[in-house]
């Protein structure tokens, strides 16, 4: 412990002499539209109903942004940032490290004192050697919270129990996060200050700073600006702190039961960089030094001690800067090397306790350490654990790049092609050694996969780099866009269905490499709808199209690197044109993975594909698109809601479950759509449920829809319409004409059992 503790503080002398490095550009006038992206994105994804977003230096905020809804029950609010969010352990350093801290400062607290000397009764059961900084940073051997069990309440039962805690492993020897530790600090704040923490923390912090909106136990005059937590008998939290410890104590603790603004946060950031204010210098660095250096996250007085804010910043020790999160959704990130802060508040846990903020955290950290090139300082004693299924982009990073040596690069990619640290594929071969970035292709739905219809070219903002749309003016690259280029990369997030149109980007692109001597690279990546399975009509000979290409059924049960091979054999039987074609493969991945059961961040690749259950449906839903029907675009529920207005919901539905679908149910539903044909039209339907994603079959969910239009609505559905996408002539007749499923299934089966048989020679996983 003693020779990495004087390994680590050699390294920190090093990082405290490095300048700050200046951004690429002014900014002020900086594009902030892939933060935005990031942002939206995941709130789409219902990871989260909002967020708020503060970035900026010693002297200046040059983000400060809010997106979403604070509230979704019992309505609807818009996210502000002035929001007043519950900070839960962001309460441990803002409010009770510094004010331990400051206390250390004037002389009444000692680090290395043991903390019976300022609680005697605290030393019973093992605990008279455990010292304050041992508490600060999580090495006390305590569990990580008190007994909820039996029914306690109130500060003085809090205090009885934690005189009966003993260490569940011997103080000093291994890190053990505890919110025990930072009830008992708050308690020694109150017995040598003779005030309250909040008292204590609001005069010598809080006010100090102009902090107006940080405290614990907000007022009922600013309860309307407080984004609530979860529901509690059916009310959601909201000004009443969410910890449940912390609410036990009457909502004020060491551990959690601060409540304020990303407003306050940047102010009390901006102190520690400006080095005044709120600490000294010397309790600052204090703060910094790696008291913990025997887990994966490395802690220091309080803070997880992490890398700066530069393009290498995973590959670098956690040194230089600090960072801290919360459970409800917070977080606050200080770079002491670059002189910066970044604040990221959100109520992931409103309405359900079931979102994550985890993924945006990684992705807007990523984004903006991408802003800096890469720092020359030390690196990892170990790298980070490998990911659970590592994609394309890890496995290219992890072989350093070796395969791209002195190429230059085109690459076509968009919002969710990220690795498996939340940075985009983009960054990382911006800031790869060895290769050049040249230029950025997107396609459909565009780089930041929020777009519909044709897309403009321009500039992507972070880099500066060309951004050439493949979904505007031309699907494929031409030889001037190619000028330059020697090495074409392609990493997008498929949907597992014919339809989707990044496929057919893929093969277009492939062809033109072919045409003009490029060599073609695609970064692998999961099926997310599971790549064991196949289903559906194959699509008829002569009927290829952007969104149909040529052989396949509506479910292919490929990733894109098989489909690579196949398109190249395709384009060789076609053309007679070589495509020098290399698959970076997945590792750690299995066919019969869905998705969630990657370790993957989802980021959604379309603006309707938001979460992997709506990817489920969208291979069969979308077989009824191009008809008169809206399948929820416009809605909160795309590809979940399917309606007209000449559709009667309860006929609808009572049709739909009558047939039994394995692992789908159907509800009655109205909903007035913001997009699609009946934009602003009350519309009349189903919401479709997974009951069991493991038995849904979506093309005979596909054909069903279909057919059950067909048989009840035969004068408004237009059937004919839905060719395109179902691909097969046969079926659709037979559906229109009202033939068992059973039937419409065993007549396309010769064709997929044929395409089953070619496609086991593309197989990699």
């Amino acid at each position: 412990m003693k020779t990495a503790w004087l390994r680590a503080w050699s390294m920190l002398g090093v990082l405290l002499l490095v300048p700050r490095i200046a951004l690429a550009g002014d900014p002020a006038l900086q594009d902030w539209t892939p933060i935005d992206a990031a942002v939206r994105a995941q709130i789409a994804a219902d990871r989260l109903p909002g967020a708020v977003l503060v970035f900026g230096d010693a002297e200046h905020v040059w983000l400060r942004r809010a997106w979403g809804a604070r509230a979704r029950e019992p309505q609807t609010e818009a996210m502000m940032v002035e929001t007043i969010f519950d900070l839960a352990s962001l309460t441990k350093v803002v409010a009770t490290t510094t004010a331990v801290l400051q206390l250390v400062e004037h002389g009444q607290l000692e680090l290395d004192a043991p903390a019976a000397r300022y609680w005697p009764d605290f030393g019973a059961n093992g605990k008279e050697a455990i010292t304050l900084r041992e508490l600060l940073s999580h090495r006390s051997g305590l569990r990580a919270d008190l007994d909820l069990a039996d029914d306690w309440t109130g500060r003085p039962q809090a205090l009885l129990r934690i005189l009966e805690e003993a260490p569940v492993v011997p103080p000093g020897t291994g890190t053990l996060y505890s919110d025990i530790n930072f009830i008992v600090l708050g308690e020694l704040v109150r017995r040598v200050s003779g005030l309250p923490l909040e008292v204590y923390a609001r005069r010598h912090i809080f006010e100090p700073l102009g902090m107006h909106d940080t405290g614990f136990r907000p007022s009922r005059s600013t309860r309307r600006r407080v984004a609530p937590t979860e529901m509690l008998a059916g009310q959601p939290l909201r000004g009443t702190v969410h910890d449940p410890t912390a609410r036990r104590m009457g909502g004020i603790a060491g551990h959690a039961g601060l409540f304020g603004t990303a407003g306050d946060l940047a102010l009390f950031a901006q102190a520690l960089l400006r080095r005044r204010g709120v600490l000294s210098s010397a309790s600052i660095d204090a703060m910094r030094l790696p008291e913990s250096v025997d887990s994966a996250d490395w802690r220091g007085l309080g803070w997880q001690l992490q890398a700066p804010l530069v393009a290498n910043r995973d590959e670098l020790a956690p040194l230089g800067a600090v960072g801290h999160t919360g459970y409800t959704g917070t977080g606050l990130w200080i770079d002491f090397v670059q002189g910066r802060f970044v604040v990221l508040l959100s109520n992931r846990v409103h309405p359900d306790g079931r979102g994550d903020a985890q993924p945006l955290r990684r992705q807007v950290l990523a984004l903006l350490a991408s802003l800096s090139p890469p720092l020359d300082a030390p690196a990892r004693a170990q790298p980070p654990e490998p990911p659970r299924v590592a994609t394309g982009i890890d496995v290219l990073r992890a072989e350093g790049y070796a395969s791209l040596a002195g190429r230059r690069i085109g690459l076509i990619t968009h919002l969710a092609a990220i690795d498996s640290q939340g940075w985009r594929t983009l960054d990382r071969l911006r800031w790869a050694p060895g290769l050049t970035l040249v230029k950025v292709f997107s396609p459909e739905h565009g780089l930041y996969g929020d777009a519909e219809g044709a897309i403009a070219s321009g500039t992507e903002p972070f880099s500066g780099l060309p951004l050439v749309s493949l979904y505007g003016s031309t699907r494929r690259p031409d030889g001037a866009m190619l000028q330059g280029i020697d090495t074409l990369v392609f990493d997008t997030q498929d949907a597992g269905a014919r339809f989707f149109t990044y496929i057919s980007t893929m093969a277009e692109a492939m062809e033109a490499a072919a045409e003009h001597g490029v060599r073609f690279v695609v970064l692998d990546r999961p099926n997310p709808i599971r790549a064991d399975r196949v289903g559906g009509p194959v699509l008829d000979d002569g009927r290829q199209s952007f969104t149909g290409p040529a052989g396949l059924p509506v479910q292919h049960g490929m990733t894109a690197g098989e489909l690579a091979q196949w398109f190249r054999d395709e384009i060789r039987a076609r053309r007679g044109l070589d495509v020098d074609l290399q698959v970076v493969a997945l590792r750690g991945y299995r066919r019969a993975m869905w998705f969630d059961q990657t370790g993957l961040d989802w980021v959604p690749p379309s603006p309707n594909l938001r979460t992997p259950r709506t990817a489920v449906l969208y291979a069969g839903v979308a077989w009824v698109e191009g008809a008169n029907v809206s399948v929820g675009r416009g809605t909160e529920h795309p590809f979940e809601w399917l309606g007209a207005p000449w559709i009667g919901a309860l006929r609808f539905a009572d049709a739909l479950n009558a047939a039994a679908l394995p692992g789908l149910r159907f509800e009655p539903v109205d909903f007035t759509p913001a997009a699609g044909p009946y934009r602003g039209r009350p519309c009349h339907g189903v919401q479709i449920r997974v009951t069991d994603r493991n038995l849904v079959n979506p093309s005979m969910l596909g054909a069903l829809l279909i057919r059950t239009l067909a048989q009840l609505w035969p004068g408004s559905f237009e059937a004919d319409r839905t060719l395109a996408l179902v691909g097969s002539e046969q079926t659709l007749r037979e559906l229109r004409a009202g033939a068992s499923l059973a039937d419409v299934e065993t007549h396309w089966q010769p064709r997929l059992d044929e395409f089953r048989a070619r496609r086991e020679r593309y197989l990699m996983y």
